[in-house]
C-alpha cells in the first residue's frame, strides 16, 4: 500500500497488524451496534454547498477549544487500552498530537500512566475522568492531572454502569492478553506487535496498578476495574469534583438537552455531545443527530464539541457548521497508531486537515471561525 489518502486505508492497515482482540476493541460498540453505525452513517446524510468565484487564498483552520488555542477544531478522544494497538501508545499520540497542535486527552482506563504521558510532551494534555467508589483514588488522579500539568479535565458522564460489547466478551478481552491458545495466535499472527510489545514494560492499566487498594496483578485489576464504576454518580458530584479539580473542565456524555441544561447549571466550562462512540447506550441517536438540537438549547450559554463518528475532515466541518466549537476523534487515531504508531496518528491528522481545508475553500469560506449551517443545504 501507498501513503494512506484516507482513514479507511489506515484503518484497513490496522486490522492487518493489530491482534484481533484490541483491533476489535477499538471497532465495536454495543448489543447490534446500531448506534455506532448511525455515528458514521448520519454524517453522509447532511450535504454542503459547493460555492464558486470566490477567493480562497489565505486559509485558516486555526481556533480555540476551551480558550486553549488549537491548528483545527480537532481534539484526540479519550480512549481505554490505547497503548494495547501499540506499544507505548498513549505516549506516541500524545507526542503526535502535540506537534500538531491539538489537544489530546488521556484515557483513565490508559495503558501509559499520566506520569508516563508527562515525560514524553512540553506542553499541557487533558485527562479525562471516570469517577470510581474508591474516593481516594479519584482524589488522588485528579491530583495526579494537575501536578502534571494537565489544562484541562474531561469528566466521563454516560459510563456509571459498562454497555455490553459482544466482542470484547468473545474475544475474553484483557490487558495484558491472558495466554490462552487463541490469544497466543493472534499475538504470532501479529509479529510486528508483539516485538513493540516486548520492547516495553507497559502492557497494563498504569493510572490504577500501584495506585489503586489491593490491586498487583491481572486478575484482582479485573475484579477491581468491574466492580468500581460508580453507578450513584450523580449531578451533585460534579461540584466536589470541580472544586478539587480547580481548572477548565469539560463534561462529556451529553445526549439530551435536558442533560445540556443540567451541565451549564454547574459551571463547566464546556460539554461533549456524545454516546460514547455507541459503545453504551445501544438504540440511542447519533451524537451529529442530536447536536443540533443541544446547540439550541444552550450553545449560547456554554461551549459545544463534538464526539463520535467522524472519519473524515468533511465530517468535522458539518459538526463546526452545526453548532461544535471542537470536535474529537477516537477510532481514527487508534487505527493510526495500530497502523503505524507516531507517524500513523500524524497521518491521520493530516488527511483530516487536508479534507477540512479544501472542503472549506470549496463551500467558499476561507476562515474555520467562520463557518455556520449556510454551507449546508437544507431539506
Amino acid at each position: 500500500m501507498g501513503k494512506p489518502l484516507e482513514i479507511k486505508d489506515i484503518k484497513a492497515l490496522a486490522k492487518r497488524r493489530v491482534p484481533k482482540m484490541f483491533f476489535d476493541y477499538a471497532d465495536s460498540g454495543a448489543w447490534t451496534e446500531s448506534t455506532y453505525r448511525a455515528n458514521e452513517d448520519d454524517f453522509a446524510r447532511i450535504k454542503l454547498r459547493q460555492r464558486v468565484l470566490v477567493d480562497m487564498t489565505n486559509r485558516s483552520l486555526a481556533t480555540t477549544m476551551i480558550g486553549q488555542p488549537v491548528s483545527m477544531p480537532v481534539a484526540l478522544s479519550p480512549t481505554g487500552l490505547t497503548g494495547m494497538q501499540h506499544a507505548d501508545g498513549e505516549m506516541l499520540a500524545a507526542q503526535a498530537a502535540e506537534e500538531f497542535g491539538v489537544p489530546f486527552t488521556l484515557s483513565t482506563m490508559s495503558i501509559c500512566s499520566i506520569e508516563d504521558v508527562a515525560s514524553v510532551t512540553t506542553k499541557p494534555f487533558w485527562f479525562q475522568l471516570y469517577v470510581m467508589q474508591d474516593r481516594d483514588f479519584v482524589l488522588n488522579l485528579i491530583d495526579r492531572a494537575k501536578a502534571a500539568k494537565c489544562s484541562a479535565l474531561v469528566l466521563t458522564l454516560d459510563l456509571q454502569i459498562l454497555g455490553q460489547r459482544h466482542k470484547d466478551i468473545r474475544n475474553g478481552l484483557s490487558a495484558p492478553p491472558r495466554f490462552t491458545p487463541r490469544h497466543i495466535w493472534q499475538m504470532a499472527t501479529r509479529p510486528g506487535w508483539c516485538m513493540k510489545m516486548l520492547g516495553t514494560k507497559r502492557r497494563t492499566f498504569r493510572n490504577i496498578v500501584g495506585h489503586a487498594k489491593s490491586v498487583t496483578d491481572l486478575s484482582s485489576l479485573s475484579v477491581w476495574t468491574s466492580e468500581q464504576f460508580d453507578p450513584r454518580l450523580s449531578w451533585s458530584d460534579v461540584e466536589w469534583i470541580k472544586e478539587r479539580w480547580g481548572g477548565p473542565l469539560i463534561l462529556k456524555g451529553i445526549l439530551d438537552p435536558e442533560d445540556a441544561q443540567m451541565a451549564v447549571s454547574t459551571g463547566a466550562d464546556a460539554i461533549i455531545v456524545s454516546n460514547h462512540g455507541g459503545r453504551q447506550l445501544d438504540g440511542a441517536m447519533s451524537s451529529i443527530g442530536m447536536l443540533p438540537r443541544i446547540v439550541d438549547a444552550v450553545g449560547h450559554k456554554i461551549e459545544v464539541h463534538m464526539d463520535g463518528g467522524i472519519r473524515s475532515g468533511q465530517d468535522v466541518l458539518k459538526a463546526v457548521a452545526l453548532g461544535a466549537r471542537g470536535t474529537y476523534i477516537g477510532r481514527p487515531f487508534l487505527y493510526g497508531l495500530g497502523a503505524g504508531g507516531k507517524q500513523g496518528v500524524t497521518d491521520v491528522l493530516e488527511i483530516i486537515r487536508k479534507e477540512m481545508d479544501v472542503t472549506m475553500a470549496l463551500c467558499g469560506r476561507r476562515n474555520i471561525q467562520d463557518i455556520d449551517k449556510s454551507i449546508l443545504l437544507r431539506d
